[in-house]
């Protein structure tokens, strides 16, 4: 059976909003359509199990969340760089600079770990609660406190680095 009338315009609302947060998960715009219609795909053959109690926004949130980290995980392992590549990165030209800024919000965000980026994203950007971005994420409200405060310093540290200073190579995909 078809998902009801109200549920499929609750659903068209917030496709703005879940196209945003699947940007924020995975940087290419076309991979990030496709986990947004691979969750709409899912809410729509779940719609029944949809709590109407619940905001429809978190369960798709969560839902995308999901996906990412099951595609995440069947596609990459996580490793340390080699020493080669650390070198590599810590030759790259610096980004140019914008308003006193040495690095680009992005990139920083793209350095932080994916946990932390998360719980940033989903507090800062999507103005979700703790308890609502710990309901997406699957942990604890108080982690998601600790990882938005690790990931709020982090930014901080990434974005007023002195000029000439490479942080340290974090863990990349392979």
């Amino acid at each position: 059976m078809h998902a009801s009338a109200a549920f499929r315009r609750q659903l068209l609302a917030a496709i703005p909003r879940l196209r945003r947060y699947a940007r924020t998960l995975v940087y290419d715009p076309a991979a990030a359509d496709d986990l947004a219609q691979a969750t709409l795909e899912r809410a729509l053959a779940r719609w029944r199990q949809f709590d109407a109690g619940r905001d429809l926004v978190v369960w798709l949130l969560c839902i995308a969340h999901n996906l990412h980290v099951d595609e995440h995980r069947r596609q990459s392992r996580w490793r340390p760089l080699e020493a080669d590549e650390a070198d590599a990165l810590a030759h790259e030209p610096a980004p140019p600079v914008d308003v006193g800024l040495r690095l680009d919000l992005v990139a920083a965000l793209r350095r932080l770990p994916d946990d932390q980026r998360e719980a940033l994203l989903l507090v800062v950007v999507e103005q979700m609660s703790y308890a609502e971005a710990a309901q997406v994420l699957g942990v604890a409200a108080g982690t998601v406190m600790s990882r938005v405060s690790r990931a709020r310093a982090q930014l901080r540290r990434l974005l007023e680095a002195p000029a000439g200073r490479v942080s340290p190579p974090l863990r990349r995909v392979v």
